[in-house]
């Protein structure tokens, strides 16, 4: 889980950290004059290019985020349902806030919000439940006067150009929503429904917009990336976006979140001829077991992933290529597992997402016979966040007495005179340095060294 109770300070030129999301079922009462909202958000970076967009228009309409709870006239909490753990959390946090302000209204939106409207209606302090669906007129809801997300484009464009309050040094942008494949563990698509796609002129203009504001880095998101387009019925996909991106905005950084491993366009890996598209792929394998990925309807198999990584590499100098993994999943053997630990060598993914499996209820995994105990899960989990940590080390290490240019995210600390900084390499690693000067969402050449399973120190050239 993330917090988002910084999310006011930073979206108002305080450097912190935030996100959020939410959506309505019913219209909101609206204020009449400026409201304090407080915003969270829980799981995906979908969720959070949801909330921070929600962000930019409360403030564009004249609100205020606010970085406490207990300030708020409104709470947005953006809902995960990926895992029993982040649901919980989503219960938990509501109580919470709760507790903290009574006279606050908290609506829940996102994914949980939408699969389990009842069960999260009971939860004490929840007053509104909004469903995926309606999450994109949410800032209309709470303030009928706002002008829909289309129309109010223009708007906030023109804010944030002209206010000056760089909310953080990269801004997360939703380009596709839903899912056409259907995993048998995955519940995003029981909540999110089926793929869709913005149209490429919204994005660019969006992204055109972050630029003038300061920002120095756009991130695409969505639930499938690779699907980008196919609803659209105009030949655009991915690579159409990602090229048009490159050349009609000035972003000086373009990443691409998690992208599936299928439905990737021919030619694409040519796009990083560009060094502002950054030498960085998410990739989920999920399993390195094919009985496994059989199993979890998986669009992959270990062939088409090793001939896809191999690709990858041969385009992409520097590529950090990394990926989630589930273990425990139903039926997976000792003997899967092992296929699994060694696959992820052989690639030689360079961090490890590892996620151990939790039933969800509605998805086809839940009901399949050979769920894994608790203890058995709990112990592959251990042993497979071990080998990431090895492989993570041993990347880092690669790049000790490399020079890399380092985007500069936050002040994490102080050491002596000199503010303790943390930020990212071009090819997502993390790096720390101390200076005394304000780094804040600067790119400068940083000769890095001393690596550690979780990133390098930098020296500032």
């Amino acid at each position: 889980m993330q917090s988002a109770c910084n999310l006011l300070a930073k979206m108002q030129g305080a450097r912190r950290q935030s996100h959020s999301a939410t959506l309505p079922l019913c219209p909101l009462a609206g204020y009449n004059g400026r409201m304090k909202v407080y915003l969270h958000t829980i799981g995906c970076r979908l969720n959070q290019s949801e909330i921070e967009t929600m962000a930019r228009q409360l403030l564009a309409a004249g609100h205020e985020i606010v970085a406490d709870a207990a300030q708020a006239d409104k709470v947005i909490i953006n809902t995960c349902a990926v895992t029993a753990e982040a649901a919980r959390d989503g219960r938990s946090l509501t109580r919470r806030i709760h507790r903290s302000n009574q006279e606050t209204e908290i609506i829940l939106t996102g994914c949980y919000a939408t699969i389990a409207p009842e069960e999260l209606g009971r939860v004490e302090g929840a007053s509104r439940i909004v469903a995926n669906q309606d999450k994109s007129q949410l800032v209309q809801m709470i303030d009928p006067q706002a002008r829909p997300v289309f129309d109010q484009e223009p708007i906030m464009r023109e804010f944030l150009a002209s206010s000056g309050h760089v909310a953080n040094t990269r801004a997360f942008v939703k380009v596709q929503d839903g899912c056409d494949n259907k995993c048998t563990f995955c519940i995003t698509t029981v909540a999110r429904g089926a793929g869709q796609s913005r149209h490429l002129g919204d994005v660019v203009a969006e992204i055109q917009a972050l630029a003038a504001a300061g920002y120095r880095e756009a991130v695409l998101t969505g639930v499938h990336l690779g699907s980008y387009g196919r609803d659209l019925d105009n030949n655009t996909d991915l690579r159409h976006l990602v090229a048009a991106i490159l050349e009609h905005t000035a972003i000086p950084r373009l990443r691409l979140s998690s992208l599936e491993p299928w439905e990737i366009p021919d030619g694409f890996f040519s796009l990083w001829q560009n060094p502002r598209l950054l030498p960085h792929l998410h990739m989920p394998l999920q399993s390195g077991s094919d009985t496994i990925l059989r199993r979890m309807a998986r669009r992959t198999n270990r062939t088409s992933f090793r001939e896809l990584a191999a690709a990858a590499r041969a385009h992409i100098p520097n590529l950090n290529l990394t990926t989630d993994i589930i273990v425990g999943f139903p039926g997976e053997t000792e003997a899967d597992f092992q296929d699994s630990l060694d696959f992820v060598r052989e690639i030689g993914f360079t961090r490890l997402h590892v996620f151990t499996y939790s039933q969800r209820p509605g998805t086809a995994a839940a009901v399949m016979p050979g769920q894994i105990p608790s203890a058995v899960k709990k112990e592959r989990s251990h042993r497979m966040i071990e080998l990431g940590q090895e492989l993570s080390l041993a990347f880092h290490q690669s790049y000790e007495m490399q020079t890399r240019p380092v985007l500069w995210e936050a002040a994490i600390g102080a050491n002596g005179g000199d503010l303790r900084w943390a930020g990212y390499t071009d090819n997502y690693i993390r790096v720390q340095t101390n200076d005394p000067a304000d780094l804040f969402n600067r790119i400068t050449r940083t000769r890095l060294s001393d690596g550690r399973p979780d990133g390098l120190t930098g020296q500032i050239l």
